[in-house]
């Protein structure tokens, strides 16, 4: 596996090798003396998987307590997939990352606690598997508004195409108006 830093530095894009032949591929997802090795010491609790359609954005989204770590990928279509900095103490407080995960390159995205997290789905579908280090807890979710121009996420949609958002996505505070992280 390779495991190269992003301009966040704790946010982490996996690489990982892939055997492939005639009768198709294998690729280790996990392992955690590789991970532990890179700096990434992470005791996951809960696997999820999501299904979206084309221009589905879900995100971005944390917790406040019960704080995950998540490690991501795509089996199935592919993501933008981005991480914002929401640690008020950082130097990189409300700066973005975002890359494209998907069913051919199969690399996989490490966002820490303290960031929050988000993807728009790119293919007419997306099959989307995340491991999380604590446990969902809904009352401590938070979520910062999607188009926030105080971040700039530069999201990959065509001109003229608004992304499919439940409601709370929509509804949600710019990052200046958001429960953040000391």
């Amino acid at each position: 596996m390779e495991f190269v830093p992003t301009r966040l530095p704790e946010v982490i894009l996996i690489k990982p090798k892939v055997f492939g032949d005639a009768r198709g591929f294998f690729l280790e997802s996990w392992q955690h003396n590789k991970f532990a090795a890179a700096g990434i010491s992470a005791n996951f609790v809960q696997d999820n998987h999501s299904r979206s359609v084309q221009w589905t954005l879900r995100g971005m989204h944390y917790q406040i307590q019960n704080t995950q770590g998540k490690l991501m990928r795509v089996t199935q279509g592919a993501v933008f997939d981005v991480a914002i900095d929401v640690r008020r103490s950082s130097p990189r407080f409300g700066q973005w990352v975002g890359v494209e995960l998907n069913d051919q390159n199969h690399h996989m995205l490490w966002v820490p606690p303290g960031f929050a997290h988000g993807f728009l789905a790119l293919s007419e579908s997306v099959d989307f598997l995340y491991k999380v280090t604590d446990i969902y807890a809904p009352q401590h979710e938070r979520t910062i508004r999607w188009n926030d121009p105080d971040v700039g996420i530069q999201w990959p949609l065509p001109l003229g195409v608004m992304p499919n958002l439940a409601a709370r996505d929509a509804e949600a505070p710019g990052i200046k108006h958001a429960e953040v992280f000391a």
